[in-house]
């Protein structure tokens, strides 16, 4: 006969117990013992749902209840031992409760590891979801600060990393927290998702108990905004279902996605090309060789670990495309990419936080580089439309003139008005006037663009919201 403690669960019809090798392919506590306090909430509800409904005492439930009180104050100081002979988390301190209390025996009662583990998941998904939600509000409310400092500061705007237009550096920096606010929707979205109880789902078809699930919902806090119990409508969905794992990975993605463009303006930006910015030395690292080097390691960082991200996504990807109804054991492998991507979302969150404090604008260099007339000229175009010029005559109009300006290696703005004058009669004296560089930007004064006044009430706007 196997070993009782090996065979706990379901060894009842095996001869023999699992080789070495099952057990090391088949153990999960490992990565998901980090479970544990979910798991215990859990089985504390459900120890409630059966007391209340007479399939265990009073005196039992209390007992079960205490029980599991230990065991998590053993987790939580690091004293209890996993065993993965015991699989998983689950049977892990099932079998630990066990030892402590007889009672025990009567709590797996109505419950499967399939909607158990289902269960600690959703409440696991909304804990990290509040987790990231309060990481991107410090990085918004950074960058909101970062935007605060650089409203007067003007550099080029880019599109195919071609100088495009002048902006203000603060208007750069809320695209990015709008970025971020987006992603915030996509977790309160997973959270709102996860939301549902799937507990009393059994292994696949229920129970023939009469057991009560809103009971249990409500004791884990599966509600809508009335108070009213939330629970799964079909078992085989319930117990199979990882939309949450995929929506969760997706989310972690966009921020992951978001950071690294983000990593590569500052990655730009601190280079001697551009020299727009300087990064703290905390975060940045030297050459082992080459002793000038100052590397935007942090950044750099960001930027590949936004590709882990998108490998974890994939994964989960791949894992559930092939699989019939209901549960299968690869499912098992659904765990490690979700909780990677919690923990590399939550420290390249943490990171930028920490760097973007200290990162020093260089206000000589931003001016030198936004010091070209090219950049507005899409401004003398407007000039020209505003005198009943076509836009397609005025932009080819306009592309003369830039033309004329690079075979006379002369700056756009000061070419003479004699040579202006020859291109196209809507050219009047006054044309050089749309090469004022503070002009040109409180032009831009409408929702959305960025005209000092517009980026100021931005910026007013998110520090009422992320207070």
């Amino acid at each position: 006969m196997a070993d009782d403690k090996k065979q706990a669960t379901w060894g009842g019809r095996f001869l023999e117990g699992p080789s070495d090798l099952m057990h090391r392919i088949g153990e999960s506590v490992s990565f998901d013992h980090r479970l544990a306090s979910f798991d215990i909430q859990g089985s504390k509800a459900h120890a409630s749902m059966l007391a209340h409904v007479g399939i265990i005492t009073s005196e039992e439930r209390d007992a079960i209840k205490d029980g599991l009180d230990s065991i998590l104050s053993q987790v939580q100081s690091g004293d209890f031992i996993w065993d993965p002979e015991l699989e998983d988390v689950h049977m892990n301190i099932e079998h630990a409760l066990t030892q402590k209390v007889p009672a025990a025996a009567k709590l797996h009662t109505a419950r499967s590891r399939n909607d158990q583990v289902a269960t600690d998941m959703r409440l696991w998904f909304k804990y990290a979801c509040d987790e990231i939600h309060t990481s991107l509000n410090v990085v918004m409310s950074y960058l909101v600060n970062l935007a605060d400092k650089t409203q007067t500061v003007v550099i080029p705007g880019y599109t195919h990393l071609q100088r495009a237009q002048p902006v203000s550096m603060a208007h750069h920096l809320l695209a990015y927290v709008e970025m971020l606010d987006r992603d915030r929707t996509l977790f309160s979205s997973v959270k709102e998702e996860a939301n549902i109880c799937p507990l009393g789902s059994g292994a696949i078809a229920g129970t023939t108990l009469s057991i009560d699930r809103e009971f249990v919902a409500i004791e884990l806090g599966f509600v809508n905004e009335k108070g009213e119990a939330k629970i799964t409508e079909n078992s085989m969905d319930a117990v199979s279902d990882r939309d949450c794992f995929i929506q969760f990975a997706s989310a972690c993605t966009s921020v992951g996605i978001h950071l690294s463009r983000l990593s590569e303006d500052f990655i730009l930006w601190s280079s001697s090309e551009f020299s727009f910015v300087k990064l703290p030395d905390s975060f940045t690292t030297g050459s082992s060789l080459m002793p000038q080097k100052k590397n935007p390691d942090v950044f750099e960082l960001i930027r590949g670990k936004s590709a882990r991200l998108i490998g974890n996504l994939q994964t989960l990807l791949t894992l559930l495309k092939g699989l019939p109804l209901t549960y299968n054991r690869d499912l098992q492998e659904d765990k490690p990419p979700v909780f990677d991507s919690f923990d590399q979302t939550l420290l390249i969150l943490d990171c930028a936080s920490a760097c973007l404090p200290d990162i020093k604008v260089n206000l000589e260099r931003c001016a030198e580089a936004v010091d070209d007339p090219a950049l507005l000229a899409t401004d003398l175009v407007d000039y020209l439309v505003k005198k009943a010029v076509p836009f397609r005559e005025a932009h080819h109009v306009v592309g003369a003139l830039v033309s004329l300006s690079e075979e006379s290696k002369t700056p756009l703005s000061e070419l003479s008005y004699t040579d202006v004058s020859k291109i196209h009669m809507a050219l009047g004296e006054d044309w050089s006037q749309v090469f004022d560089l503070e002009k040109a930007l409180s032009s831009r004064e409408l929702k959305g663009m960025p005209g000092p006044k517009q980026v100021a009430d931005r910026i007013v706007y998110w520090r009422k919201l992320l207070t």
